[in-house]
């Protein structure tokens, strides 16, 4: 709706399969927020992700956990430790929701 104040304001970045640590933001930092992901698995097989604070990993998701198909996880919670990152295996991808540094 325009004119109507938006205190979210969530931005999106796309990782494509085969990433290693891919930052959310043009930068990143300490404090960014991470609302959700949204997980594109297309090959079972080769399907691991993960989602790091910093150098503390979040979660970690191993292949073959999930079938083909599209996940979300909430996340909802501010980087303590540095910008996130996502790994993603080969047969994997993923869109970070959230409010992150450019």
């Amino acid at each position: 709706m325009s004119g109507t104040p938006n205190p979210y304001r969530h931005q999106y970045e796309t990782v494509a399969a085969s990433q290693t640590q891919q930052v959310l933001g043009g930068t990143g930092a300490t404090g960014d927020f991470l609302h959700r992901i949204v997980v594109n698995v297309t090959t079972t097989a080769t399907s691991a992700f993960s989602i790091i604070d910093g150098s503390t990993t979040i979660l970690s998701v191993a292949n073959s956990v999930l079938a083909n198909g599209q996940y979300n996880y909430e996340f909802n919670i501010a980087s303590q430790n540095g910008a996130w990152k996502v790994t993603t295996g080969a047969g994997v991808s993923v869109i970070g929701i959230g409010a992150f540094t450019q």
